[in-house]
């Protein structure tokens, strides 16, 4: 059975660690390691992952740079074939996603999948504000202002060792420049999954406020000048734009 690494990073988040952490362990698939790197959390998290330490695969608290550089720490320890994300302040929708990913991965042999992406209540996961309806890849996409939905993205571990982890240099949109550098540029084969994958609450830094939406802009676009790849401002416009409907679409 493949082995699947499901990998939390989590700094601070002791009112929503331990959904997340039943959310992982409630999935039917059985062959789960499951990996949470925690950052030095003061405020009772490091306390709720210890009730969970026997079902735990492997987990660590040391402080550590920010996100980018807690899930790469992730991925060095990971052990399995396909390799998923979910943050501390997500949750999966039901216990199949995990099973469902694995078939579909197998059955079109991609390196890759993903799906929809909805995004909730802090406090109320039950209340839809945002819903990203996503689409199947081609070639040339991501300059039309597309991406997939981050959280939702699974790969073949493989393909981290191949292409690289996420690139710390970029503090906000370093999802975007990974995403970019494996479709884009290394042109891996992927597939989408036509439902939720992830209920991600609301709040995210890069999509908090006009200034960091100001600061993503720029590191997308930054992110295609260290690929070398053609996309330039108007592609980062279209991308912002593209959001719009997420908050019309329910399904």
């Amino acid at each position: 059975m493949t082995k699947v690494s499901i990998i939390t990073a989590v700094f601070n988040e002791v009112e929503l660690i331990e959904q997340c952490i039943n959310s992982v362990l409630s999935q039917s698939y059985e062959n789960i390691e499951y990996i949470i790197v925690d950052g030095g959390s003061t405020d009772g998290t490091v306390e709720v992952i210890r009730k969970y330490k026997d079902k735990i695969s492997n987990w660590i608290s040391k402080p550590d740079n920010g996100l980018y550089y807690a899930l790469n720490k992730g991925l060095q320890m990971a052990t399995g074939e396909i390799v998923g994300f979910l943050h501390a302040d997500d949750i999966y929708p039901d216990n199949e996603i995990i099973n469902t990913v694995v078939f579909k991965m197998i059955e079109y042999n991609v390196d890759g999948c993903y799906g929809d992406l909805m995004y909730v209540g802090r406090h109320n996961i039950e209340k839809t504000v945002r819903y990203w309806k996503s689409r199947p890849y081609y070639d040339g996409l991501f300059k039309k202002g597309w991406m997939p939905p981050h959280p939702t993205l699974f790969l073949k571990r493989d393909i981290y060792k191949r292409y690289g982890f996420f690139n710390t240099d970029f503090r906000i949109a370093a999802d975007y420049e990974l995403m970019l550098r494996l479709f884009e540029k290394n042109k891996i084969s992927s597939h989408y999954i036509p439902e939720v994958l992830i209920k991600m609450r609301v709040g995210g830094v890069s999509n908090s406020g006009l200034r960091n939406l100001l600061k993503k802009s720029i590191e997308d676009y930054r992110a295609w000048k260290v690929n070398y790849l053609c996309g330039g401002w108007y592609t980062i416009l279209l991308k912002n734009i593209s959001k719009i409907p997420q908050f019309f679409v329910r399904e």
